[in-house]
């Protein structure tokens, strides 16, 4: 383990003595929050970069709690993560004794693997026993990809003193207390051919990758990159790429505007087109209803989550991963038809050149000047930082436009999300331990969202990476104005759905030590990109929107494309499927 993070308590004072003991010995890259919420999502952003569990400790009572839901994200996007907190021994419990409470339930439900101490207090530890806690919370925590909730009763007194301590370190050494079973990967993954049959798809006919957030290790991702390349090789077929997917910009097939030509309704060689989805369902509803009308074998690949993952029901799922399935694929020694390449040519060049013309059709309708509005922020940030800075994205609008509108650029560098609870909870927190253990990040959040995690605010100044905010503040929940809710004949939109707060953000970040810059127009966005990214420090950059406005343009964007690829259809300027 490489990174902690401490929350204030008493009664885990022995914890955070020995955690800074390890972080002053070097061993422990130790982080210290007051909001064990926001710590919790700061752990969770540091181990999707590093792939590594970080741990947050924590004391008794409602700061375990506050613990839920990250533990939720972190559960449902596989992602390790380890809590440890300090709770009172079995004598306390449950006869009014101050701060405690059933703590031990609390996290169980989202967990790979809980456990705790022995009930008397931690000093009972048996040695054995201590060495087998510790090596299946690493296990779980891995091998499963998820949190893991260790809860330790701690006996009085809980403070030694000066000559206690002074005792207990100068008697130990860097590894002195190592496990003796325990080693970096408790067990390396054997990737053997399963015993289930295998499920398979016909390369040699028509199909289409649709590439979910990835959700794997990040040290599994270049290879899950090659594979994908691999099984394009050998069936041509388009690629569906969600920017959350991980997939890069120079991946043969890919189809950058694919939600606008599904949208338009783009016709396809049958109705038995075969689907290859990769992860989970991106975020998009006119995917989902696309899918829906197809009758052709549909497969769903994860990546080690055993848990089904279409919503649609239509797909088999096989969930050892998908490099593993196509070595599978290939040790079958399948007949692969090596002429379907050239039957699938004019499919293929005709997606990729309505595609292009997409492209094209949007830089001329989605200016970088004028009033702002989301979708020319999703199509023109990723094209005014630089390309190998990664990029945050929010829950709700954020995601969705960046993947109608963002094209090619976004594809450019790592973007990041966490659609796995999809919630607004701990979204600054999360960005803050991205760019933690990234150096640098841009995050791209909604006023609701930002406002609901300002405690995120308080990492920044104590650490030497930069986080790059951009905050659409367009008056609340923009999202719900495409609800296309006509009316309601009781109660106030406003007040039920969109919840407006009269906050300043600007001066709420300024109250934190946080530079900030207002961008009244589009024109105005290159040169404070450029100011953000010089700084030397976290900074916000704030846009208005009118979340109204923006909804009619989106709308008005979808029926203008399909006027114009249904003229250039009709008139022989593509040809048809």
């Amino acid at each position: 383990m490489n990174h902690l993070i401490l929350c204030p308590g008493s009664r885990s004072s022995p914890l955070a003595l020995a955690a800074g003991g390890l972080a002053q010995s070097g061993n422990l890259k130790i982080r210290t929050a007051i909001d064990e919420r926001s710590a919790a999502f700061l752990g969770l952003g540091i181990s999707t970069c590093t792939g590594k569990a970080t741990a947050i400790i924590t004391t008794s009572g409602t700061a375990v709690a506050n613990l839920l839901p990250a533990a939720v994200e972190a559960d449902r996007s596989c992602c390790p993560l380890l809590f440890i907190t300090a709770d009172r021994p079995f004598r306390l419990k449950n006869c009014g004794a101050n701060q405690t409470v059933n703590q031990e339930d609390f996290l169980k439900p989202v967990c790979r693997y809980f456990d705790q101490g022995p009930t008397g207090g931690a000093h009972l530890f048996l040695e054995e026993d201590l060495y087998s806690l510790v090596e299946k919370s690493w296990y779980f925590s891995h091998e499963y990809r998820g949190p893991v909730h260790l809860n330790l009763p701690l006996e009085e007194p809980l403070h030694p003193s000066f000559n206690h301590q002074k005792e207990v370190w100068s008697g130990w050494t860097p590894g002195s207390f190592k496990c003796k079973k325990l080693i970096e990967k408790v067990e390396e993954k054997i990737h053997q051919e399963s015993s289930e049959e295998l499920p398979v798809l016909d390369p040699s006919l028509p199909g289409i990758v649709v590439v979910g957030p990835w959700r794997g290790a990040p040290e599994e991702l270049i290879g899950f990159k090659k594979a994908l390349q691999r099984w394009y090789e050998i069936s041509g077929w388009p690629v569906f790429a969600d920017p959350l997917s991980g997939v890069s910009e120079d991946q043969p097939g890919l189809v950058f505007n694919w939600e606008l030509l599904i949208s338009f309704g783009i016709e396809i060689p049958n109705d038995d087109l075969q689907i290859l989805r990769l992860g989970s369902m991106p975020a998009s509803r006119t995917l989902e209803n696309w899918l829906l009308g197809l009758n052709g074998n549909k497969l769903l690949i994860t990546e080690g989550d055993s848990r089904y993952l279409d919503p649609l029901g239509l797909s088999i799922q096989w969930s050892k991963g998908f490099s593993l399935w196509l070595n599978c694929f290939f040790n079958k020694k399948l007949n692969l038809n090596k002429a379907k390449v050239n039957s699938l040519d004019s499919y293929i060049k005709t997606m990729i050149n309505y595609d292009q013309r997409i492209d094209v059709w949007l830089d001329r309708k989605i200016h970088l000047h004028g009033q702002l509005n989301e979708p020319a922020l999703a199509r023109w940030i990723p094209r005014l930082i630089p390309s190998n800075l990664p990029i945050m994205l929010s829950a709700s609008s954020p995601i969705r436009d960046w993947i109608t509108y963002s094209g090619s650029e976004t594809f450019s560098r790592r973007c990041f999300g966490f659609r796995g609870a999809s919630g607004i909870d701990g979204t600054l927190s999360l960005a803050m331990g991205l760019a933690s253990a990234n150096g640098q990040l841009l995050l791209v959040s909604g006023d609701l969202a930002l406002l609901h995690d300002s405690n995120g605010w308080l990492f920044a100044n104590n650490e030497s990476f930069k986080l790059i905010v951009v905050l659409i503040d367009n008056g609340g929940g923009g999202i719900f104005n495409q609800f296309k809710l006509q009316e309601i004949e009781k109660g106030d939109f406003q007040q039920l759905f969109k919840m407006p707060q009269s906050v300043d953000h600007c001066a709420l970040a300024s109250s934190y030590g946080i530079q900030y810059r207002q961008v009244s127009c589009l024109e105005d966005l290159p040169v404070s990109l450029e100011w953000a990214i010089a700084s030397e420090r976290s900074v916000l950059i704030r846009v208005c929107t009118n979340s109204h406005h923006d909804s009619i343009l989106r709308e008005n964007l979808r029926n203008d494309l399909t006027n114009y690829l249904s003229y250039i259809s009709k008139n022989g300027v593509i040809d048809s499927f």
